[in-house]
């Protein structure tokens, strides 16, 4: 079974995922403890999309996040790398495109809104990807992404790293369909920048008006920011 390394090889990154895709929700839910429907929800409403506005929801994996979305009336495209994954979705009623982050099929300001859940630690230069999600998006439209980040508290960081980290492999064993790739994933969020770094680095690709907020002890983080 495939299993990326930290060097985040494309070829390798989508390997993995479609290695992954048999058992992809339900491994989230296991590993979270659940948290990731309350991470889900709380992306939703941060997004603030409206009926009539266009949500591209990059790195959607089966598209439960865009259903999420897809709640407020807004028109809300799942855009993934891995086909496998995208189809682990197909019954979820929502429009589903098969889209490189660095290279997105879509027309200069096509969308009011373009979201990222789990997915921005994969994608290297993540500068670049965060300037092309700016492309696609009008002038005044909003980035919202949610991405694991690194704690603040040092008591909760060395837990988190040292007790939570090292479990995921062997939480995740009895019910993903990649064993391997739960490895990769589990170093990726130890590797992972803080919630300035990654703000830093949002405002490096051009977008303004950068803010976050933590979620779950800063397990968590939620990054929005405006295209000016």
């Amino acid at each position: 079974m495939a299993r990326a390394g930290l060097d985040k090889d494309p070829h390798d990154i989508a390997q993995m995922f479609d290695g992954v895709a048999a058992g992809y929700d339900r491994t989230n839910t296991v590993m979270t403890l659940g948290f990731d429907r309350r991470w889900r929800e709380q992306t939703r409403r941060v997004l603030d999309a409206r009926p009539g506005e266009a949500v591209l929801d990059l790195a959607a994996g089966t598209a439960v996040s865009t259903v999420e979305y897809a709640r407020s009336g807004a028109w809300c495209v799942a855009a993934d790398f891995s086909l496998p994954m995208l189809h682990g979705g197909a019954a979820r009623g929502v429009p589903r495109v098969a889209a490189d982050a660095f290279h997105l099929p879509f027309a200069t300001g096509a969308f009011d809104a373009v979201t990222v859940s789990f997915g921005l630690r994969n994608m290297v230069p993540t500068v670049d990807a965060l300037a092309e999600m700016l492309r696609v998006v009008r002038p005044g439209g909003r980035l919202v992404v949610c991405e694991v980040s690194q704690p603040p508290l040092r008591p909760v960081r060395w837990l988190y790293h040292n007790t939570v980290l090292r479990a995921l492999p062997l939480v995740t064993k009895p019910f993903s369909s990649n064993t391997e790739a739960y490895s990769y994933l589990a170093e990726s969020m130890r590797d992972w920048h803080d919630q300035r770094s990654v703000a830093e680095m949002v405002a490096k690709a051009g977008w303004t008006e950068v803010e976050w907020r933590n979620l779950t002890f800063g397990v968590v983080a939620l990054h929005r920011a405006v295209k000016p």
